[in-house]
Formats: C-alpha cells, structure tokens, sequence
C-alpha cells in the first residue's frame, strides 16, 4: 500500500458499514480521502473517530443526482488536480422490489443507487485519471447475487441492478484495455455483511455473515497487489454460508 500514501480516494457510501470500514483503513494506511454520502452528520461523526481525521474530507453527495456527482468530481479537480482511487460502494437494497403496481419509486432508486450513481462515478474518476495521467484504481461494490441470485423472491430488481455491476465492470476493463490504459479495475463480491442494511432486511443474527472490516481488508488487498497485477473479481463469503 506504500504506492498510495497522500494519495486522493474517493468512496461513495461512506458514512457507515462497509463505505466508513473502507475509509478508515485507507486512512490508516495514509490515503487521503474524499467521503460521500447522503448523510452530512453522520460523516461528520465518522471523522471525529478516524485516525488522521485531517485526511478525510467529508462531502454530503447523493449518488442518485449527477449534478451533485459532478460538483464533488469538479471540487476535486481544483483541490487535488487528480484522483487515485474510487471505491464505488453506495447502494441500497429495498424490500418488495418485485415488479409489482405503484413500486416506481423504488425501482428507480435501487438502479440509480447501484448502476447509474456508479456509472457517473466511474466516468468521472476515469476522466479526471486520464487528464492527469494517473494509472489510479477502481472498485465496484458488488454482492455474490450479482452472479447468481439466490433463490428469494421480492428482492429481483436488487439482484439485477448487481448483475448490470458485474457486466459494467468487465466492460469497462475491455474499453480502457483497448486504449492501453493502466487503469485496473476490480469488482469485490461479498455474501452477507452485517451493516444497516442487513438489520433493515431483519437478517437472524446467528445466520453465517462477514463484518465491514472483511471486506475493508479485501479492498486493501486487491489495492495492495503489484501493478502489474489486477483482480479482475474477488469473491469473499463467511464460513458456512450456502448461497
């Protein structure tokens, strides 16, 4: 990781579960980072609990908005000329995402949480690694459902908006691959991690399940590969789980 000391990260979804985890760490292993997410105070609180809170830069952001996106991206660009590295990890998982009537409003905030907020940020980072000749980093937040969707009903919307993650992701690597870019690309896949969302969907305690920081720690170890090395899709689930 000493390649990335003071230098600029971006994570989306930071103010909690696996997004503040990321953080924290990268902090501690000397990346400067640039914190997004909906809630302004909670990051606020985050960064009164980090190491070197100095180096983390809390931005009220909804991933859903481009314009908000392009303002983070823009403010950046003037402080930082350049980025790094983006982890995109915001995303949401919403019950009775079935393709049922008067559901609009979820539907359309699960694809724009997790594929469209994650194409605008990954359009940007790229541009903003190009213009500056960075060989940065990219890393999708993806789920083990984004390669096969396990067998439950009501959450399908979730699990294809996963699967776009998947596909997006490959084809990103193909398109800077035949522009000769050194930009790697990598999706994480956890199973179940134990963090807001997985109280929301009232998950049994004693149900087999990773914590924030596992997944933290697979961040830092695909960061932390040689460059010539890129892990193209790492797949992390707790023991004992069967889907």
């Amino acid at each position: 990781m000493d390649r990335w000391k003071n230098k600029i990260a971006i994570v989306t979804g930071a103010s909690a579960g696996i997004g503040a985890s990321i953080s924290a760490e990268l902090i501690k292993s000397g990346v400067i980072v640039v914190g997004l997410a909906r809630r302004r105070e909670k990051l606020e609180s985050f960064k009164n609990e980090v190491w070197y809170p100095e180096n983390f830069y809390p931005f009220k952001c909804d991933v859903t908005k481009e314009e908000e996106i392009l303002s983070v991206f823009r403010w950046v660009n003037e402080k930082f000329r350049g980025l790094h590295i983006l982890v995109n990890n915001a995303g949401t998982i919403i019950p009775g995402m079935t393709i049922d009537a008067n559901n609009t409003e979820i539907l359309r905030e699960v694809f724009d949480t997790n594929v469209m907020g994650l194409l605008w940020c990954t359009r940007e980072a790229v541009q903003l690694m190009k213009k500056y000749s960075i060989d940065g980093h990219i890393i999708h937040m993806n789920s083990v459902s984004g390669h096969r969707p396990p067998p439950s009903a009501g959450l399908n919307v979730y699990f294809a908006s996963k699967h776009a993650v998947t596909t997006l992701t490959e084809t990103l690597r193909r398109e800077l691959l035949a522009e000769q870019s050194k930009i790697r690309i990598t999706s994480i896949s956890p199973g179940i991690v134990k963090t807001e969302l997985f109280e929301k969907m009232n998950m049994p305690n004693d149900i087999p399940h990773l914590q924030p920081i596992d997944v933290a720690n697979a961040v830092l170890y695909t960061l932390g590969t040689s460059s010539h090395v890129q892990v193209h899709e790492l797949i992390i689930k707790p023991l004992g789980e069967m889907v």
